[in-house]
Formats: C-alpha cells, structure tokens, sequence
C-alpha cells in the first residue's frame, strides 16, 4: 500500500471517528433533555395534574412587566378582536395543515412550560413533519396556567403575541411559536421574561414575516389579542387537560406507550403510526 493511500485510510478512519462522536453527543444531549423532561411529568403528576409545580408566590418570577390588574382589565374589556386564521365564534381555534386532511391531532401547550419547550425541539419536529406532508391537520390551543402558578403575565403575554403573528399567517404562527419555544429563546420557567413586550418583539425578529412588521408590533404593545388569548386559554381547564404538552386524537390523550406524552421524533413517530393506520 502506497504511503499516500495509507494517509488516504486514516485520514477517512478520523473523519469517522469524528462523525461517530458527533452522533453520540447528540444522542446523549437528547437523551438528557428528556429526562429533564421526564423529571417534570412526574412533577406534574405529584403536583395533583395541574401541570406545574412551583411556589405561588410572585417573589419567585423574575422580570414581571405586566400586573395581575392589566389583566383583569383585559378580560372586562369590551373590545374583542381575534386573529386572521381562525375560526370559531371566539376564534379559539387554530387548524393548522391542508384543510383536506381527514385526520386531526390537538396538541395543548403554555408558552413557558419547559416541558413544552423540550417536547418543540424533539417530538414537535416530528409532529410538524406530518402537517407538512398533508398526513394530517393540527389544532393548537395555548394555555397560560404556569402565570397562576409561578406568578407574573408571561404565558399570557405570548399567548397573546402569538395571536399577532397567527393574525399575519399561519406560517408566522408556527415560526415564531419556534422560536420562542427554542433554546436560545425560552427562559427558565420562573423567569416571565415573556412578559416583556420588548422581549416578545425582539424574538420575533427572527421570523421573517414579523421582522420590521409593524402592525404585528402593534398589536403586541396595544395587547390586541389579551382578550382573545384569555378566552382560548379557557379551553384547558373546559377540556380538563392536567398538564402541557398533552397530545389528543378523537378524545383521547395520545401516548407512544399508553400513558405517556411522546417527547422524541422516535416516540411521536410511534405514537401516530398507531392512531395512523
């Protein structure tokens, strides 16, 4: 073997190495996320299926821009606008995917549950797979529970923001629905960074349709979608969902084993080939 194909085999042998390497530190780094994740459904479950269990008291959020009394007015608030791309009375609901597709998935979730947030980045993908291949449709309802439980406005906050950007597209709902959800974005769960409409804006420059968008600013700092925020938050506790993200298909909680959420693209791949036949 010439010294120049020997070079050849163990530079190609590094290059394996290495590529191997890469492969098992994101499959442990997901593997962590989802023990994390797990850690807080058996949380949950001890918090009495709530969804989320942290101290009540305000002390514990940090960056509260937006009181509890903001949000009484927003609810007393004769005014009612709801977004473009909805559809229902109260625009409470949101289909996202081609309207020709028989089969529908719900999904519920809270801008700040950290649960969510690590289901956006593994499972979600998956889930959103499917829309895009017409499999199926999406109906997406908001929560904002973990403001009555860790204090301060934020889920409502973003609930609201989201309802500005699902006002601009569906596709501007889904992107910035992305990123806040993203780990760069998303704050610890006392944190009600979200509160902040600045913060809210800022995140949202990395959406290409809310970039410079005005009217989207807007309605984020004149609280155009509180009203209707709070009404599609009501939708939870109506549908008695315990905790977020929960997955639903014909009434039933959609589970990969069950009885529990699927949180990797391996699992959501499980969970829909068995209600997908």
């Amino acid at each position: 073997m010439s010294n120049r194909n020997s070079h050849a085999n163990k530079q190609a042998a590094r290059e394996r190495l290495r590529a191997e390497r890469e492969r098992q530190a994101k499959k442990e780094k997901t593997a962590r996320q989802l023990k994390v994740a797990g850690a807080v459904v058996v949380v949950l479950a001890i918090a009495g299926g709530i969804g989320f269990a942290v101290s009540n008291s305000s002390s514990g959020s940090k960056n509260t821009k937006v009181s509890d009394k903001d949000w009484r007015a927003a609810a007393e608030k004769t005014a009612f606008s709801k977004p473009a791309n909805t559809t229902g009375e109260k625009g409470d609901t949101i289909l996202i995917g081609d309207a020709k597709a028989k089969e529908t998935i719900e999904i519920y979730e809270d801008p700040r549950c950290p649960a969510c947030a690590i289901f956006e980045r593994n499972g979600g993908k998956t889930l959103n797979e499917g829309i895009e291949q017409g499999r199926y449709k999406v109906r997406f309802v908001m929560a904002n529970f973990i403001d009555d439980m860790a204090g301060g406005s934020g889920s409502k906050n973003a609930v609201s923001a989201l309802g500005a950007a699902l006002n601009v597209s569906p596709d501007a709902f889904m992107e910035y629905k992305e990123v806040l959800y993203s780990e760069k974005n998303h704050p610890e769960e006392r944190d009600d960074a979200f509160s902040d409409d600045e913060r809210l804006i800022e995140i949202a420059q990395q959406v290409k349709e809310l970039k410079g968008n005005k009217e989207f600013e807007k309605a984020v700092k004149e609280g155009t979608y509180d009203k209707w925020g709070l009404e599609m938050s009501k939708l939870f506790e109506k549908n008695k969902i315990g905790s977020t993200p929960t997955l639903m298909y014909k009434g039933e909680k959609l589970t990969y084993d069950g009885q529990s959420t699927p949180m990797s693209q391996e699992q959501m791949t499980a969970a829909l080939d068995k209600v997908l036949k």
